[in-house]
């Protein structure tokens, strides 16, 4: 069975993510070089990100992520991303995603989320960027979370 990270398009998002991150915070997720999109996925801090439909949907949740969150690749990357949070935090989810479309990214934030199984967790120490292309097109939405906690 092949892994995420070995599918073409799953190579070329990770690249996407990667510039995309660099360009609007000089940071880099990870030192480029052979294998990266298998790195990023084996990455020790979580990363995740979602698409732009009108009911954003995971399109990409590296192995930390779907640790976290309890979740396989499939089920990770078919659930809309606000069900991430509880429902009494998904406005504040929403605020601070509409802050990221227009800053381009917002850092050092903290939340609660929460896993399939009903687990509470506090992330820190996050990222949320913008994911767009060399022309300016927006692909969706990422972060990295460096720090959680359970709660």
């Amino acid at each position: 069975m092949q892994q995420p990270f070995q599918h073409p398009d799953i190579i070329a998002y990770s690249q996407l993510l990667a510039a995309s991150f660099t360009q609007l915070t000089g940071q880099h997720l990870l030192p480029a070089g052979p294998d990266f999109a298998q790195r990023l996925y084996e990455a020790p801090f979580v990363l995740i990100s979602h698409g732009m439909q009108p009911d954003p949907v995971f399109c990409y949740a590296n192995l930390a992520a779907q640790q976290l969150w309890q979740m396989d690749w499939a089920a990770f990357t078919a659930m809309p991303s606000r069900l991430s949070a509880e429902p009494m935090l998904q406005a504040e989810r929403d605020q601070l995603l509409a802050t990221a479309h227009r800053q381009g990214y917002v850092e050092n934030f903290a939340g609660i989320r929460i896993a399939k199984n009903g687990q509470r967790f506090k992330i820190m120490d996050n990222v949320l960027w913008n994911v767009m292309d060399e022309a300016g097109v927006q692909h969706g939405q990422a972060c990295i979370i460096r720090r959680w906690l359970a709660c």
